[in-house]
């Protein structure tokens, strides 16, 4: 704790108290604080069947956009109360200084996490070797790993051709350097459509799931089936199903799947099986619907 909340304090350019260096004091200081009691939300249920038909409303509510966009409206709240020229500063990992609470903080959080999983814990020296062992690691393979990486994204950027970029293999200790042209993503054709698997369908508007299978229809495909995550919004074996052909996706989307759309969302993305003139299935790219 007393590590960790200087660090802290560093990064944000908090001035450090002079009791802050005083394990009794910080000690004294964090028994003030008053943690709440834990309780557990009600109308939660944590699924653990692998095989559950049914999909629990925490799994279908994994949406990461829908997180990302909320994280980051906060912090664009957030920062409207900071001085303009507002800047963390960056705190340089040194293990050799044992002024500086860096391994002090290592140790900690890496002894906790062992007593978690039953691990033997070590001292502030054996952290510090085995950190120092890390260091020549992070030098040179990982080093050169994100180097080959880096040089790719060149690539990207420039809109080279497939031909260009290099899949590498290395082997520092021999040495050895291999590289190769990666594969083309696998291609797909229909009628006068082509894509591949890393393509994606875009469909403008708010559609109704009846407009939706017709915008395939236009395109020579039948689709049979609709899905949000783990829910499944629409499939013409079930009779019961064809009440939902008049309803709007962004509505099934809410009700259905449970997924939450923000006001700031203008899409969301579903799953579609669909199959050609003669019946054989087809994989077609995600269908991102942008309903707004």
């Amino acid at each position: 704790m007393q590590a960790g909340g200087i660090l802290k304090a560093e990064v944000y350019g908090i001035p450090r108290p002079e009791w802050a260096a005083d394990a009794a004091a910080v000690a004294a200081a964090a028994g003030k604080v008053v943690v709440p009691e834990f309780v557990p939300k009600k109308g939660v249920k944590i699924e653990t069947d692998p095989k559950a038909e049914n999909p629990t409303p925490s799994a279908a509510f994994a949406d990461d956009e829908s997180v990302i966009d909320r994280m980051v409206a906060q912090l664009e709240q957030a920062t409207q109360g900071l001085p303009p020229d507002y800047k963390l500063q960056p705190v340089q990992f040194e293990k050799d200084d044992d002024a500086n609470y860096h391994m002090d903080l290592i140790a900690g959080l890496a002894n906790m996490r062992a007593r978690n999983y039953s691990i033997p814990e070590v001292d502030k020296l054996k952290a510090k070797l085995i950190a120092g062992r890390i260091i020549p690691a992070v030098a040179t393979a990982t080093a050169l790993a994100t180097g080959m990486v880096c040089l790719e994204l060149y690539k990207v950027v420039q809109s080279k051709p497939i031909e260009a970029y290099r899949n590498t293999f290395a082997n520092l200790a021999l040495p050895l350097f291999a590289m190769a042209e990666p594969i083309p993503a696998k291609a797909f054709e229909h009628k006068e459509l082509k894509w591949s698997i890393w393509d994606r369908w875009i469909i403008e508007g708010d559609k109704t799931v009846q407009e939706v299978l017709d915008w395939f229809q236009e395109r020579s495909l039948r689709a049979y089936s609709i899905s949000a995550g783990q829910s499944l919004l629409y499939n013409d074996i079930f009779p019961k199903h064809k009440e939902r052909l008049g309803k709007k996706m962004s509505e099934l989307v809410v009700t259905v799947a449970k997924q939450v759309l923000p006001p700031g969302r203008r899409h969301f993305d579903v799953v579609v099986a669909c199959e050609d003139e003669e019946g054989e299935d087809l994989d077609v790219p995600l269908v991102s619907i942008r309903f707004k």
